[in-house]
């Protein structure tokens, strides 16, 4: 018995060695478990992300009464500057997370990049303090007609430094999170349970950043001027860097794998080119397949980067056909591809509706930052006789809720879920994503009964009601954020594509930059369709009281709702078309032990999800 258990230690050993090769230290020597990675390491990655967000929130939420007031731009120009400049941020995720995973890493490119960010933060404050880089103050109320605008070098150099922030920004975002969530081994079952822990916590570092900028650092720029907010802005950026380069002899580093496109685009090039051949009916015929593999390994570590193969999508098996012609030359990688390659392919295709299903949570996040916040203008904002609460500081109110609701969701329901789940996150990501998705639902359902409630008590007795009338869907829909996006992020970061994990991360965001895309379509499409009713449409004037915001309101619950179910669909099918991700066992202990069991030999084996 002595002897069995020291060979399955020995093994244990050798399986957790094989997948710590596969993450560096910083000077790019294998990592050690014992002084790499964990929630310790973690802990600076956090520290960065939630400087960083109280960084550019508190310059996207108050950007448009700086270029109104200070650049003396036009309303709808000033509009458009603030919209481009937030997608610009997400969509700029997708190249960080490439650049990361393909070349740099996520650690040099966090610190590359948000250097740039820094810079950005400067450039902005010097250009607010120097009146030589803006044009001559003016009072766009009242002179708006003589107020001259930007132009010529003071609008350059406006924008580059406000671009120098959004490449910064965007390429910094999805790596935080990844490689926070890289120094957790996925096959040590301690660490996999905090992995779950640690994207609640770093959603928390998200919702304390976010409460920061929206109440000091927009106070700061309020009373003390843009150009010492921006610098502000500056010094949170810098700690954030300092907090990373901190915790730098403590990551574990994922390498760059190469161009993670060119195994992608191979696989459809192959699969084009043989499309007329025939797929065998056995699946160990396909090149690389790892059923009839001649290793020890029958189930693949994710970290492994080696993959099963499924029968989702079979028409991308036949890059996988091996065509004997007779010669001893083997096929180009463009003629012939791996199972594993083949079936990362299939898991990204798998992925995009899930994604797709949270554009629609975005707009509803849209309006909450748009018309939400022109409702509460329209109403009494006063707190005492000499306070009143700005409109825009109502978006604060889902992140006080989320930074005493998040740690009550992971040190009391997730134990508590987890013990009748058995599932390591207490309840699985597309659970938490269909939770957040439903609840959404009813912060519309909620803005469209206040509207109406607002509306009618100033039309017909021109009652105005306090701005808290309107808090409960900012609390509803912090609640649904809660749910979904930490849901989707864990989702996404814990699919099997070995390399693109800051890729994945990256999508997500990108669900933001769609769904604001979305929400202006929307808005048109309203406008028009409507435009032959009485009043000309329900958001035809700037007037609320004239407008029909709670249809739109009504409107945008009824998607949303739709929106659920079409997630139900996915979700399921995503569920009965991918295999539980497996991971690492060895061959003498598969007859013993099923992929389905959470038994463990000594201390290595890992519980399946």
């Amino acid at each position: 018995m002595e002897m069995e258990a020291r060979r399955q230690n020995n093994k244990g050993d050798n399986m957790a060695a094989m997948v710590e090769e596969t993450t560096v230290d910083w000077r790019g020597r294998p990592s050690s478990p014992n002084k790499h990675g964990g929630m310790r390491a973690a802990t600076f990655v956090l520290g960065l992300q939630a400087f960083e967000i109280m960084a550019i929130a508190a310059i996207g939420n108050n950007l448009i009464t700086y270029v109104i007031n200070e650049m003396h731009f036009p309303l709808s120009k000033s509009a458009n500057i603030v919209t481009n400049f937030v997608g610009t941020i997400f969509i700029l995720a997708l190249l960080g997370g490439y650049l990361s995973d393909s070349y740099l890493g996520c650690f040099w490119t966090m610190l590359i990049f948000g250097f740039v960010e820094l810079s950005g933060f400067i450039l902005l404050s010097v250009q607010a303090h120097l009146p030589q880089l803006k044009p001559p103050q003016c009072n766009m109320l009242t002179e708006g007609d003589h107020c001259i605008e930007a132009k010529g070098i003071k609008a350059l150099v406006f924008f580059v430094a406000l671009y120098l922030v959004a490449l910064g920004s965007g390429c910094v975002k999805p790596n935080m999170i990844a490689h926070g969530a890289d120094q957790f081994n996925q096959n040590n079952p301690k660490q996999y349970k905090k992995l779950s822990t640690y994207f609640n916590a770093a959603y928390f570092a998200f919702s304390v950043g976010e409460l920061v900028a929206l109440t000091v650092l927009v106070w700061v720029q309020t009373h003390s001027g843009m150009d010492v907010g921006f610098g502000v802005s500056a010094a949170v950026m810098a700690m954030g860097l300092i907090s990373l380069v901190s915790g730098t002899l403590y990551y574990r580093n994922k390498p760059p794998q190469g161009s993670i496109f060119t195994p992608i685009t191979q696989v459809f090039v192959a699969a084009i080119l043989k499309r007329k051949q025939v797929s065998p009916s056995n699946p160990h015929m396909l090149h690389g397949s790892q059923n009839n593999a001649s290793n020890n390994i029958v189930a693949i570590s994710p970290d492994s980067g080696n993959l099963l193969h499924t029968q989702r999508f079979r028409f991308l098996d036949k890059a996988c056909i091996d065509v004997e012609d007779g010669t001893t030359t083997k096929e180009s990688p463009w003629r012939l591809c791996t199972v594993t390659q083949v079936e990362q392919v299939k898991i990204l295709i798998s992925v995009v509706p899930i994604f797709a299903c949270t554009i629609v949570f975005n707009t509803i996040l849209a309006q909450l930052q748009t018309f939400s916040v022109q409702q509460g203008s329209s109403m009494d904002t006063q707190l005492t006789k000499s306070f009143h609460v700005p409109p825009a500081s109502l978006q604060a109110i889902p992140y006080v809720l989320l930074i005493i609701v998040v740690p009550l969701y992971d040190t009391f329901f997730v134990p508590f879920a987890r013990k009748i789940t058995g599932h390591e996150s207490g309840i699985s990501p597309l659970i938490r994503i269909g939770l957040g998705l439903f609840v959404a639902t009813f912060s519309m359902v909620s803005a469209a009964i206040m509207e109406k409630k607002r509306r009618d008590a100033a039309v017909n007795s021109g009652k105005i009601l306090s701005i808290f009338w309107i808090s409960p869907q900012f609390l509803i829909f912090g609640l649904s954020e809660m749910f979904t996006a930490v849901g989707l992020i864990e989702f996404f970061y814990k699919q099997s594509l070995n390399g693109m994990q800051a890729f994945l991360t990256a999508m997500t965001y990108c669900s933001y930059s769609f769904g604001f895309y979305l929400s202006s379509l929307l808005v048109s499409l309203v406008n028009k369709i409507t435009a032959s009713s009485s009043n000309g449409g329900w958001l035809h004037d700037n007037d609320l009281n004239k407008d029909r915001l709670d249809l739109f309101y009504w409107l945008l619950a009824a998607l949303s709702l739709l929106n659920f179910l079409n997630y139900l669909f996915w979700s399921r099918w995503y569920s009965r078309s991918s295999p539980p991700q497996q991971h690492t066992l060895i061959k003498d202990d598969f007859n013993h032990y099923s992929f389905n069991s959470s038994k463990h030999i000594g201390d290595e084996i890992i519980p399946i999800p």
